[in-house]
């Protein structure tokens, strides 16, 4: 079942995607900061906050792969292809 973040992360337009995971990624650090000094009331939250970055970076790299030419994912295939034989 889809998430409500990530049902509203499909909403966003591209510029606003790269925006909030800006924004995301210097809340994070932020907490961190935060936590490993003085401590966070819950350290739960940076979980959280890392896992709302993955899904905003997943959704920037669907809409990356959706935007590619058919010959660039060809090359990407071969690429992941052989990387799979390694």
């Amino acid at each position: 079942m889809a998430t409500k973040k990530y049902l509203e992360l499909q909403e966003l337009a591209d510029a606003e995607l790269i925006e909030e995971l800006e924004g995301s990624e210097a809340a994070y650090e932020k907490a961190r900061f935060d936590h490993s000094v003085k401590g966070l009331d819950n350290p739960l939250e940076l979980r959280e906050m890392r896992r709302d970055i993955a899904r905003i970076q997943t959704e920037v790299r669907k809409r990356e792969l959706a935007q590619m030419t058919p010959d660039e994912l060809a090359k990407r295939s071969k690429i992941r292809e052989r990387r799979r034989r390694k």
